[in-house]
């Protein structure tokens, strides 16, 4: 079993029809990965916040859960908002030390596409912000 993921931004209301979407990423502006869990994206806010790790997983349980397994969690403001406004070179520095992290190193993750990830982030970040919306985190297991 695997988890396919992908980060959207939608507005707050659409928080639902995410959740019950096949695919998002094809009604909604966003990434898709697999392998990205609350581990990672909370392992992320902390790089991005400052945060202990214990605090921000607290911001991160599910928002919706439905009956096939499918999880969304919403990517915090201050995640989100870091992503957004964080210069190029300070988020070249964020994926190398996501990266170094368990979460990443123990799958094998290399730094390039932690760091295509960071930077695919930041660009949706922005985007979400200029249009008001927020980031959710879509998370389902897939048999592969």
């Amino acid at each position: 079993m695997n988890i396919l993921t992908n980060i959207i931004a939608a507005d707050e209301d659409e928080l639902e029809a995410v959740a019950e979407s096949e695919h998002p990423v094809e009604e909604w502006s966003g990434i898709e990965r697999r392998g990205i869990d609350t581990g990672k994206i909370v392992m992320l806010h902390c790089l991005l916040t400052g945060d202990e790790f214990d605090l921000a997983a607290g911001a991160y349980e599910p928002v919706y859960v439905d009956d096939e397994g499918a999880v969304v969690l919403r990517m915090s403001d201050a995640a989100t908002e870091k992503l957004a406004n964080l210069d190029e070179e300070f988020l070249e520095t964020i994926a190398e030390e996501l990266a170094a992290t368990e979460e990443f190193e123990k799958e094998d993750w290399d730094f390039e596409e932690v760091q295509s990830l960071v930077m695919d982030l930041a660009d949706l970040a922005r985007l979400a912000d200029s249009q008001g919306q927020l980031l959710f985190v879509w998370i389902h297991p897939v048999k592969t």
